[in-house]
């Protein structure tokens, strides 16, 4: 079922350029700034990127407005001189000089009071007439139903893009409708405004994409909110969740993973302790579970130690090698996390000749017991060499028989990731 998911969403929804090209491995200034940045505190950080092989460098919230925290600004989409005294293509070039593609984030649905966008035009809110609206994150939403708010932030935004060289829009929406009502309808229809929100939603998207082909589009709502098959045609990839500890991803990625292929999939390695629930995680583990999906860093590389950043380093070059198979070849489920103590899957190639595999045990015990890992997928009449060892299974002994996981006693939370080609006879 979820190959046929994952088949029909690649070669029947996703419209972009982007569908099957290699997603770009990136680094995104949240969780290693949030609002406290400017561009002299930026630019190490890019530096660093290029050092390790990344790709690609993101700007997250704050570069708008007067932002320095989330209390004002959203739906004004121009840039902070107090952050970038030189403009945001000053910056956009600096990342490019480096070799790296600049991404930029925007959150177009939303409305802050403290705007410009809200007191020139307060009825761009939706509110029920003589109710309060109720706020999330100190945002409420705009009306996204009628055409002349669309327009209006079709124009910021296209001022920003055909002016700034970006690469890519991480597009946010960080908390829910509420407050359900269009000022230009009548009684009579008001049960109609989810409906028509959605569809401001997928005109809006359409003019960005079709204005911008060559920028991709990544959505986001608080991580999963956004998956939806309908935002696939306009979004090739998706974050998967504002929660980026790698212990919780297993679950979050599995279960996406059901219906959704895996290069739609943003996956990021953070910091240990992890900053939403405090859990320490080997490094090696966090980038493992990041290879599921989209590989990216949501961190500080500055303040990072020498042996994370030579990891981070590995860790990039080796993706570089694999990412064609893993983010579109074929992929299976071995161990779901939420049936066992372990997690494991795999990507097979189209003619069956390579595959990856990661396996994750998840908590250690006094005495571990053995377990085994079968594959799936392979051509039970090839010989197949793990790559890191150099030995050779048969792809029947692999399916069937499968490999003893290693153990690690006392440590909790390792994954381990083989690599598999097959060898002429």
């Amino acid at each position: 079922m979820s190959q046929t998911y994952h088949s029909l969403i690649l070669d029947r929804v996703i419209r972009s350029k982007f569908k099957r090209s290699p997603r770009p491995i990136l680094v995104n200034n949240w969780e290693a700034t949030y609002f406290d940045f400017n561009e002299d505190k930026l630019k190490p950080i890019v530096d660093e990127a290029k050092k390790l092989g990344i790709e690609m460098f993101v700007l997250d919230d704050g570069w708008f407005g007067h932002r320095d925290d989330d209390n004002s600004s959203l739906g004004d989409w121009q840039v902070y001189e107090k952050k970038f005294p030189q403009g945001l293509k000053h910056f956009a070039d600096y990342v490019h000089e480096q070799g790296l593609k600049f991404g930029l984030w925007f959150e177009p649905e939303m409305i802050s009071f403290d705007s410009d966008l809200y007191r020139a035009h307060p009825d761009y809110l939706m509110q029920v007439p003589g109710r309060k609206p109720s706020p999330s994150r100190n945002q409420y939403v705009l009306d996204l139903g009628r055409k002349e708010v669309r327009d209006n932030i079709f124009a910021q935004m296209t001022k920003i893009l055909d002016n700034s060289g970006v690469d890519y829009v991480k597009w946010d929406m960080n908390r829910h409708l509420s407050d359900i009502y269009e000022n230009d309808l009548p009684a009579d229809q008001q049960g109609e405004v989810y409906h028509r929100y959605v569809l401001g939603l997928y005109d809006l998207s359409e003019r960005l994409v079709d204005r911008y082909p060559d920028i991709l589009l990544e959505g986001c709502s608080g991580g999963g909110g956004r998956f939806d098959i309908g935002m696939a045609y306009y979004c090739p990839q998706i974050w998967a969740s504002d929660n980026s500890d790698a212990i919780a991803r297993l679950v979050i990625q599995y279960g996406t993973s059901l219906v959704y292929p895996q290069s739609m999939m943003t996956s990021h390695v953070s910091v240990s302790p992890n900053e939403q629930n405090g859990r320490i995680t080997p490094f090696d583990t966090r980038g493992a579970v990041a290879m599921c999906g989209d590989l990216g860093y949501e961190l500080d590389l500055t303040k990072m130690s020498d042996e994370d950043k030579a990891a981070v380093k590995q860790q990039v070059a080796d993706y570089k090698q694999i990412r064609g198979l893993t983010q579109y070849g074929k992929f299976y489920t071995l161990k779901a996390p939420l049936d066992s103590n372990q997690a494991a899957w795999m990507t097979v190639s189209d003619d069956q000749n390579e595959a990856v595999v990661t396996t994750v045990n998840i908590m250690s015990y006094a005495q571990p017991y053995l377990t085994k890992t079968k594959l799936a997928g392979l051509d039970p009449d090839k010989n197949y060499e793990d790559l890191a060892t150099g030995k050779v299974y048969g792809g029947d002994e692999l399916m069937n028989l499968g490999f003893y996981d290693p153990t690690q006693p006392h440590k909790d939370f390792t994954a381990k990731m083989y690599h598999f080609k097959a060898i002429a006879d």
